[in-house]
């Protein structure tokens, strides 16, 4: 089932921006949780670009403006990458424009990496010149898609996605985050009041951070668990920070956390994770045969 009605929200004038809170519900082809495990994954795919040194970023400036010719050839190797995973979040995806070769890169990687449901997220739409946006693909069906424009300037965006069953959903979202702190931190204050008051929480991204300003954020009240150890992504061909994070309830258990480190296809490396859902979240659908709604 592919995301048709998010095709709404890309006006062709420039500089249209996701609206903050816009609701989209789903009509699943199934409400229980397929298993008691979900492999997760984030990557930054940097719009198939394949920045490879930081040389690159000026003598490969162009190439923001204009899609090189192996772009969609390095979108289809991306999507090997995705194919082992059950639940991707992707940021700096374009969704056509002279950039990706008016390449949906979302649509393209959910067909070739065949996932059932897919979502855009829009943020920045600067027409035939870039579509930016972050991405979700799913072998789960959520229920419910929601969009939000997080605070400060204009670009950034998270969605926030329901498994299961609404009187206790897995819920997943995906966020890129600013480079500057103060928007940041705005930013992830929006994100903490947005999601106090859930249970089983996964937040994945490009958050633009090393793990200690997340401990030194506002974000801190959800007290939600990054993973242990020193797991540098950016630049992925020589890695020194660790920007891209994946963080889970305290009742979610994590099997393994990895960079996937041979995976050069990007500036940042993709981070993944594997996670054991508790009995309570997967009860919750057992045996429902219908869609309940909140």
């Amino acid at each position: 089932m592919n995301d048709t009605s998010s095709r709404t929200d890309r006006s062709r004038r420039p500089f249209s921006f996701v609206r903050e809170g816009v609701r989209r519900t789903r009509q699943p082809s199934m409400v229980e949780l397929p298993r008691d495990r979900l492999r997760l994954l984030s990557f930054n795919i940097q719009a198939g670009i394949g920045t490879s040194s930081y040389r690159e970023y000026i003598t490969g400036s162009w190439k923001h403006l204009v899609a090189p010719r192996n772009s969609v050839e390095n979108i289809e190797r991306i999507s090997e990458v995705l194919h082992d995973f059950d639940i991707v979040a992707l940021q700096e995806v374009d969704a056509g424009s002279l950039r990706s070769r008016f390449l949906n890169q979302a649509v393209h990687l959910a067909a070739l990496s065949e996932f059932p449901f897919w979502h855009q997220q829009v943020n920045r739409n600067l027409g035939r010149l870039g579509q930016f946006s972050n991405a979700l693909l799913s072998r789960v069906i959520p229920y419910h898609v929601e969009d939000h424009r997080l605070p400060g300037l204009p670009g950034r965006g998270a969605f926030v996605v329901r498994y299961g069953h609404p009187d206790n959903p897995l819920v997943v979202v995906g966020v890129h985050l600013a480079l500057g702190e103060r928007y940041r931190n705005a930013q992830l204050a929006y994100l903490s009041d947005l999601l106090k008051n859930y249970r089983h929480v996964v937040v994945m991204g490009d958050f633009n951070c090393m793990p200690e300003h997340l401990l030194d954020s506002p974000f801190a009240e959800l007290e939600l668990r990054l993973m242990e150890g020193e797991h540098r992504t950016f630049p992925s061909w020589s890695p020194e920070r660790h920007l891209d994070h994946i963080l889970v309830s305290p009742g979610l258990e994590v099997v393994r956390y990895q960079v996937l480190e041979d995976h050069l296809l990007s500036d940042h490396l993709p981070v993944a994770t594997e996670i054991i859902l508790p009995p309570d979240l997967r009860e919750a659908t057992t045996g429902a045969g219908e869609l309940f709604m909140p």
